[in-house]
């Protein structure tokens, strides 16, 4: 249950030592106080030009969230919080304050108040099952719970804007099992809806459980990076065919989520008219949830109402570019991350120009990479301090890329809406390493490997000369010599393209079904 202002003085008092401080709490289970909040936990953020065909003249956001859901993780699956607000903001103008916030508000209920109900001798009862019988596409009669949300659009400040509703819509049930879901693809492609943008044109939106699109050898990374992270594929390396004997072989077993675990998403399409209200054509962007700042349990706790909630909303998940707070912000400082505006970023830049991760990955691999590249360096961490190229590939962007002029360094994605999509056939998963400059981190496609990309990028690609449009360039923030295994193939041996996922909005597979047995 939401409400606008606490109302009750009991309600006040209790939670007086709350409100002295922010509820500080994204990305999968990545800052230790996520995990108490699995519903509004952000796990990824995709931010591209559309690459479906008669789309090019669309942006596509995806926001997901709830990490790590097992297919099979019944009864009661993945709904949303309704009472959270789920929100993708976008920066016009490189300011680090949102200019446009779309958001999600969802609302459950019960079909007649009760879900579905049957006889039991002379007493009418509520069955424990969401379901009791077949669902398909116009047909939910058999769906005893309903989730439905509003869309809107806020102009200016994210809680002082101007607010215009876009629309109420509905989520389709997740995927329980073929059984009950004969045909689940079109039973969520029926959900997919165009929305009216005033002034700009139409998009589409859709919110519901896809296929987990991450891929990353989770795992072994968390086990102290437990894998020489250096491609082992010769000949058929991840992207430039340069393996290296004694690496990691790129193979979907590696992988820990994708064909594994589903998510939830939030996606929209919006004309990138209604974004490139400065002219210059890049926008930044990320996405957060929020809670109210107070909470009661309720002792005796209803279907609507299991706790009471009143304040103003509190951040409790933010996230951009992939991987920031798990490998770049430092333990103390994860939940500050989440629960900070981009505009005070600076009080953790720290991270960025000096971060921790490339020291650790010497200290883990050093004797390991010099063994597998030939070499015999005494530090495999560059050394150019303060790091100036992670400043423009997690804070500014890229200058003739996708840094907007002006620019306040702020964590966010930036894309340049005036570089056209690469058609899905064509897509390099390494992004602008590969001179494929649609891609990561030039925004982010479900087919970019971000993981490799990130590696490479904090182990000092960027020190090194990189191809764009066909030529060598150097991007001059630092030199060769500052990163001596630079162009090293790091990987993390868990592959992925977009030709393994959808080439239509919203992109992201059908989602695994929880019990693949018709």
């Amino acid at each position: 249950m939401k409400l606008t202002h606490v109302s009750m003085a009991a309600l006040a008092v209790a939670t007086a030592g709350a409100l002295l401080a922010p509820a500080l709490a994204s990305s999968h289970r990545e800052a230790p106080g996520i995990t108490e909040q699995p519903k509004v936990d952000g796990t990824d953020f995709y931010m591209f030009r559309s690459y479906e065909n008669g789309r090019s003249d669309y942006v596509t956001f995806i926001a997901n969230y709830q990490p790590l859901q097992a297919p099979y993780g019944g009864p009661n699956y993945f709904t949303m919080d309704p009472d959270a607000i789920y929100e993708i903001h976008v920066d016009v103008d490189g300011d680090a304050v949102e200019d446009l916030t779309f958001q999600f508000d969802f609302e459950n209920t019960l079909r007649d108040g009760t879900g579905i109900t049957v006889p039991v001798g002379d007493k009418q009862l509520a069955i424990p099952l969401r379901q009791a019988g077949q669902i398909g596409a116009g047909n939910q009669g058999a769906l005893g719970e309903l989730e439905t949300y509003r869309l809107s659009l806020v102009t200016g400040d994210r809680r002082e804007g101007t607010r215009t509703e876009l629309g109420r819509f509905t989520k389709p049930v997740d995927n329980i099992g073929n059984k009950t879901l004969p045909d689940y693809a079109g039973y969520a492609n029926s959900f997919i809806s165009t929305v009216d943008i005033p002034g700009c044109g139409t998009g589409r939106v859709f919110a519901g459980q896809r296929a987990e699109a991450f891929a990353v050898n989770l795992g072994e990374v968390f086990d102290l990076v437990n894998l020489v992270p250096i491609d082992g594929d010769s000949g058929a390396g991840n992207g430039d065919g340069n393996g290296f004997p004694g690496g990691i072989t790129q193979d979907r077993a590696n992988d820990d989520l994708v064909g594994k675990a589903n998510v939830t998403s939030l996606a929209l399409e919006v004309p990138i008219s209604c974004l490139d209200e400065d002219g210059d054509g890049i926008i930044g962007g990320w996405t957060t949830a929020s809670l109210p700042q107070a909470e009661i349990e309720d002792p005796s706790p209803t279907y609507k109402q299991t706790s009471l909630y009143g304040g103003a909303f509190v951040q409790q998940s933010r996230l951009s570019a992939p991987l920031v707070n798990e490998v770049v912000i430092g333990l103390p400082d994860k939940d500050l991350f989440n629960a900070a505006e981009p505009t005070q970023d600076s009080a953790l830049a720290d991270y960025v120009t000096n971060p921790t991760l490339p020291v650790l990955l010497d200290i883990l691999f050093r004797d390991a990479v010099n063994g597998t590249l030939g070499t015999d360096f005494e530090t495999i961490a560059p050394t150019n301090l303060p790091r100036q190229d992670l400043v423009a590939a997690f804070l500014t962007g890229i200058e003739g890329l996708n840094q907007p002029a002006g620019v306040t360094p702020s964590e966010m994605m930036r894309l340049n809406m005036g570089i056209p999509a690469t058609p899905r056939s064509s897509q390099n998963n390494l992004g602008v390493l590969a001179d494929d400059l649609a891609g990561f981190p030039n925004g982010r496609r479900p087919g970019d490997d971000t993981v490799d990309i990130a590696l490479r990028v904090a182990m000092g690609r960027l020190c090194h000369p990189v191809t764009i449009g066909g030529a060598s360039t150097d991007l001059g923030f630092c030199d060769p010599e500052d990163a001596n295994v630079g162009t090293a193939a790091f990987t993390d041996g868990a592959p992925i393209t977009a030709l393994e996922l959808q080439n239509q909005f919203p992109y992201l597979n059908t989602p695994i079904a929880g019990s693949p047995n018709n």
